[in-house]
């Protein structure tokens, strides 16, 4: 049977003009192809650049960190360095295509008259030590900034580049002042902002409170304590040479997170998928300020290591890269205002800030037809080469070439409208407040309820009721997310399905009457009651179609314990009582055309994107019971629930 199964099989794909055979010498040449471009790039690097790999680089306590450095063959022998400093993998050897990796971008820096740097963190395949996330101490960032500016190769001038966890040690390490780090381009670095204005974030492991799960699944990839080390005494021969058949990394089952993050205790999720121990739920052999999944948002152990703080000064020239559909837009922005604000008046007018339509990192993955998530965006590209070495030949070669007066400090795209535009300042200095209130008959309940928003609040309270079941939460579907594996995919999805669900409250607008520009932060203010001590309360903003689409733009949460601050005492909650909070503001930048509406949804739960809460005040992380919660929106004159957003108004011809 399974015979003739084969056959038939066989037989089909002849039928369309294939063979298996044909098949397979197709992905093999594909790697062939592959295996010759990248040999054809290494030639390239190797013929134009010294190229010195596996350095073992001392940091102060002993402890050696691994760096690759290319440098120009030609030149004046005095160049600025391009640094990527990473706790990613970056051997020069593919281990499993068995030929040299990607080496353009490097060639490129190259060729622009650039030394290039790259190094692990602590902890991190070649390099040394136990592996703390954001790679304190932040004496490791100071320490490879002055070998650096010491090489004989080095012009004394170092700017830093790179996204994500590349990106999230530069501002800390940029805040100790250290005189060789000239400038940096970050990008995607919201998860190394520990607290800046209204967000208590601690590097996106909370949101209002409530955990954002991505880090579990990310940090059982990423905190390998147990690895194999090469002994001290190794030389840089022997570690090229073992680096093409042992690049250190971790070779582990492919895990299902969708499931994976139902599990309970929530501290256990990487001990049960068989993950290494670390951070996020031992204690450490070294001062990592205890498990991470443990501590409160203000815990002390969150300003010991490598997050910034807005008690921090920022005092170099910036280039921020920033995405709608990233999960730190919000912490991102207040950053970037932060330090316009308090940067010394020679560098805050220095700082400069990219707004695009895509998920964490993807920038250059834009085309002329971006589509994030079910949304296309329409052409979301950009120039990042030019931008990048524009930057980069102005603040670390000297050069005039009227790159800051070519760019706008604020190029930011507006979804809907699908363009990019530009501003001085974030928001744009003509967006203005425009409220809408939360109003129903007490049945918002679902896409088929009464939910309203309104520009006036309702004289009665009739509140919205519904079933939080902690075992039955809210699936998340898109949003504004990264790294949680396969849980979630990020992005703009028809939320309908999801609004089907009696425990998610629907409020949506009339039609427009004419088209709106919303550019900046949207608050959201709520009026809500519970019978548990403590739970949760989510929103999303929603852009409905004339169809009746409806395309998530933000998301957030609050975990109520904390909706008097996360540095107050926790505030339980009383049956019977009325509780007024704000959420952390949301941000965006969206052209609700005319005929659209908008929404808000509200809801307990956002998961796996938020943890659930599991209502009991306990510490939720070491619990496997949860207690159902019933909750209640409140709106009226006396209970005003509210959505505030940012509307830009343009000036006509």
């Amino acid at each position: 049977m399974k015979n003739r199964i084969f056959s038939t099989l066989l037989l089909a794909i002849a039928l369309i003009g294939l063979s298996f055979n044909s098949v397979l010498a197709q992905d093999s040449t594909s790697d062939e192809e592959r295996r010759a471009q990248r040999n054809a790039t290494e030639a390239e690097l190797q013929k134009i650049a010294v190229v010195e790999r596996k350095m073992m680089v001392k940091m102060r306590d002993g402890k050696r960190m691994a760096a690759d450095v290319y440098y120009p063959k030609k030149g004046d022998g005095k160049y600025p360095t391009v640094f990527s400093r990473t706790p990613y993998n970056f051997n020069f050897w593919d281990v499993n295509l068995r030929a040299p990796r990607n080496m353009s971008r490097i060639v490129e820096a190259v060729k622009r008259g650039y030394a290039y740097v790259v190094m692990n963190e602590r902890g991190h395949f070649f390099s040394e030590g136990n592996y703390d996330i954001l790679g304190p101490p932040l004496t490791d960032g100071e320490d490879a900034l002055t070998w650096i500016s010491s090489q004989d190769w080095s012009n004394g001038k170092v700017g830093a580049i790179g996204c994500s966890s590349t990106a999230e040690w530069q501002m800390a390490v940029a805040a100790k002042g250290h005189k060789a780090f000239t400038t940096m381009i970050a990008q995607g670095y919201g998860a190394g902002v520990g607290r800046v204005g209204p967000y208590y974030e601690q590097g996106n492991w909370y949101r209002g409170g409530a955990v954002q799960m991505l880090f579990i699944a990310w940090l059982s990839g990423q905190q390998n304590q147990v690895r194999p080390m090469f002994p001290a005494n190794t030389s840089r021969e022997d570690l090229i040479r073992a680096s093409k058949s042992f690049d250190l990394a971790q070779r582990r089952p492919r895990v299902d997170w969708s499931k994976a993050l139902r599990h309970l205790p929530v501290k256990d999720i990487i001990k049960a998928v068989d993950g290494p121990k670390g951070i996020f739920a031992d204690e450490m052999p070294v001062d990592t300020g205890g498990a991470m999944i443990k501590r409160a948002p203000n815990d002390p152990a969150w300003y010991k290591g490598g997050l910034w703080h807005d008690d921090m000064k920022i005092d170099i020239p910036g280039f921020w890269f920033v995405s709608w559909y990233d999960v730190s837009a919000g912490p991102n922005l207040a950053l970037y205002n932060h330090v316009r604000k308090t940067a010394s008046p020679s560098v805050r007018d220095k700082q400069y800030l990219v707004i695009a339509p895509t998920t964490h990192c993807g920038y250059r993955r834009a085309t002329e037809n971006t589509v994030v998530g079910e949304r296309s965006m329409g052409d979301a590209r950009l120039d990042y080469n030019e931008m990048t070495y524009g930057w980069f030949d102005h603040f670390l070669k000297g050069e005039d070439n009227g790159i800051l007066e070519k760019m706008p400090k604020v190029r930011y795209f507006t979804m809907g409208m699908n363009k990019w535009q530009s501003s001085d300042v974030w928001p744009p200095a003509s967006a203005q407040p425009m409220t809408f209130y939360l109003s129903s008959g007490g049945r918002a309940n679902s896409l088929n309820g009464d939910g309203a928003l309104t520009s006036t609040p309702p004289a009665a309270d009739k509140p919205d009721s519904f079933k939080y079941d902690p075992m039955n939460p809210v699936p998340s579907y898109g949003g504004n997310v990264c790294c949680t594996g396969n849980a979630v995919r990020g992005g703009a999805f028809d939320q309908r399905k999801m609004e089907e669900r009696p425990d998610i409250l629907v409020y949506t607008s009339e039609p427009l009457k004419e088209g709106i520009e919303l550019s900046g932060p949207i608050d959201v203010t709520l009026f809500v009651s519970s019978d548990a001590k403590d739970t949760d309360f989510t929103v999303k903003l929603i852009d409905v179609y004339p169809d009746g689409t409806a395309y998530n733009l933000d998301e957030t949460i609050q975990r109520m314990r904390y909706r008097n601050g996360y540095d107050k005492p926790l505030a339980w909650m009383e049956t019977g009582e009325v509780y007024e909070f704000a959420f952390q503001p949301m941000n965006t930048s969206n052209y609700f055309a005319k005929g659209h509406r908008i929404r808000i949804e509200v809801s307990s739960s956002n998961f796996p994107r938020f943890d659930r809460n599991l209502n009991t005040g306990g510490n939720n992380y070491d619990e496997v019971k949860g207690v159902v919660a019933n909750n209640s929106v409140h709106h009226s004159a006396r209970y005003p629930s509210k959505v505030t957003i940012s509307v830009v108004k343009k000036k006509r011809n």
